[in-house]
């Protein structure tokens, strides 16, 4: 006799998030789903169904826990079930191609050696793995990757996200999920993810300085840091109160949350977040492809060939990594994320954020990078004792495009697809002697508040001749280049642009 997911409830006082955690960390079998007899007392389509021996084996769990023992050490005592995924029809040997069948027998042979981890040492948590309920938000609190537990348990059981980043709001998704129905969880929830995001510019920035003030069920917040746990009390339909420690981690990309139950053992979970650089490389990884608005700026070093040409191979080297190293902090004060680029040059992603603009962002970095580019030109001038000036030809763009992620082995890139990053590149190209030139869509993103706080404009010919710079105006890219000339070829594509030169930007230095 199968026994429902229901009744298996009904019957041991176990919550439907403790009766996934067990599942996940094998030690009860995943459920045959079908549909519910006349009787299940439910209104779902379908439901999953459990062997009849459920009942003793969580009895077996509950006394195991009551002598102290925590779940990953249950699981080893009671020879846990290896995880089983849905991959779909299986094929044949005799039908699969050569190559597919030899990396499945790699798989399986991997998937064996796993499963025989407990008999030789204790398990080693990985994001695959993670038995809780988890997702990882931007800094926006909008989801960038969730796994099934947080789906089922926490999320509202949606059949897929939105492709629109803005449609993917946590608090959202929470309440229409299993607790979302009660206001008091709704509050803790979102007293929750304020706390999180109080931690923001101590994490990101590295600012141990910063001070965070508030509560969360009575209980004081955790200092800034990495890694943060906070207390979390919600309550089940029929008022039952289920207690959870929620661990934050945080990393330049977004925050990854993972909730536990007060009972469960956490030595395993600690281990994984500890393991920083893993986490957050396997979380791109799965990072979920959204759209969202997004301002590029590309920025290429004018001359690199012949720069190249002129300087000994050592310190031709040491010049790019001088810029690099110089840059980096820069970039990272004003949260952007660095892309996929070829040569010499630089592609960085400003996103929306929830306290700064994010394309004043993109202007201030820009004007801040011409800066320090200066500098660098200056000490490589009395270096060298030659007349070549450094320059970082730079342009900006903004639009809504895709963004998703490039992986190989333990390399991850963040790429953004569509015209936004092209035009901006092409706007790199079209800028001289370290000028920053931006569309007039990027700068229309700004509030008049914001225009105010930098100088853009066009050098035009008066009637005398004269070259004079228009302030706060634009002109089409075909207005001040022939494009039928061999040397303008590649801004083709962008001759109807209308675009602008920024000269002069307030830093807003925080």
């Amino acid at each position: 006799m199968k026994l429902s997911s229901i009744e298996v409830i009904e019957r041991t006082g176990i919550s439907r998030a403790t009766l996934n955690n067990y599942i996940n960390l094998g030690l009860l079998p995943r459920p045959e789903v079908a549909s519910p007899e006349a009787n299940a007392g439910t209104s779902a389509r379908q439901i999953g169904y459990f062997p009849e021996d459920t009942i003793l084996r969580i009895a077996r769990i509950k006394a195991l826990k009551k002598q102290g023992l925590a779940m990953t050490d249950i699981a080893l005592q009671l020879n846990a079930i290896p995880r089983q995924t849905n991959q779909g029809p299986k094929q044949s040997g005799a039908n699969m191609p050569q190559a597919q069948s030899e990396h499945t027998s790699a798989a399986a042979e991997h998937h064996t050696q796993a499963a025989k981890a407990p008999e030789t040492g204790p398990l080693r948590l990985t994001i695959d793995r993670v038995p809780y309920p988890a997702y990882m938000v931007n800094y926006n609190m909008e989801l960038t990757w969730y796994n099934e537990e947080a789906r089922t348990a926490l999320l509202g059981s949606f059949e897929r996200l939105s492709a629109d980043i803005q449609e993917r709001r946590v608090l959202d998704h929470l309440a229409g999920g299993a607790y979302g129905s009660r206001t008091d969880n709704r509050e803790a929830l979102n007293e929750l993810h304020n706390q999180m995001g109080k931690h923001r510019v101590a994490n990101v920035l590295g600012n141990a300085a910063l001070g965070v003030t508030g509560t969360l069920a009575g209980v004081s917040a955790t200092p800034p840091g990495p890694l943060v746990e906070l207390p979390l009390s919600l309550y089940a339909e029929d008022g039952a109160q289920e207690n959870y420690r929620v661990f934050v981690s945080y990393f330049r990309e977004g925050i990854f949350v993972v909730y536990t139950r007060d009972e469960t053992g956490h030595n395993n979970l600690l281990g994984l977040l500890e393991r920083r650089d893993e986490v957050i490389r396997n979380l791109l990884k799965k990072r979920l492809p959204v759209l969202t608005e997004v301002a590029v700026m590309v920025a290429d070093l004018q001359n690199s060939v012949r720069i190249c040409s002129e300087l000994p191979p050592e310190e031709y080297f040491e010049l790019i990594n001088q810029i690099w190293s110089t840059m980096e902090p820069i970039f990272r004060s004003y949260y952007s994320t660095h892309g996929k680029h070829v040569g010499d040059g630089m592609v960085y992603y400003f996103f929306p954020q929830p306290d700064c603009s994010y394309i004043l962002n993109a202007l201030r970095c820009a004007f801040e990078v011409h800066e320090a580019m200066r500098k660098i030109s200056k000490e490589w001038q009395l270096r060298k004792n030659w007349l070549n000036e450094l320059y970082l030809n730079t342009g900006l763009n903004e639009g809504q495009e895709w963004l998703g992620v490039f992986h190989v082995e333990t390399k991850v890139e963040f790429t953004v697809l569509g015209d936004t990053i092209n035009h901006a590149a092409r706007l790199s190209d079209f800028a001289k002697s370290g000028s920053i030139w931006a569309s007039k869509n990027f700068i229309g993103k700004l509030t008049t508040e914001e225009r105010g706080q930098l100088r853009f404009g066009v050098k035009r010919h008066n009637q005398e001749g004269h070259e004079v710079f228009v302030a706060s105006s634009y002109s089409r890219v075909s207005e001040l280049v022939d494009l039928d000339s061999p040397r303008y070829e590649k801004l083709r594509d962008i001759g109807g642009m209308a675009i602008t030169e920024v000269v002069e930007v307030t830093t807003g230095k925080r």
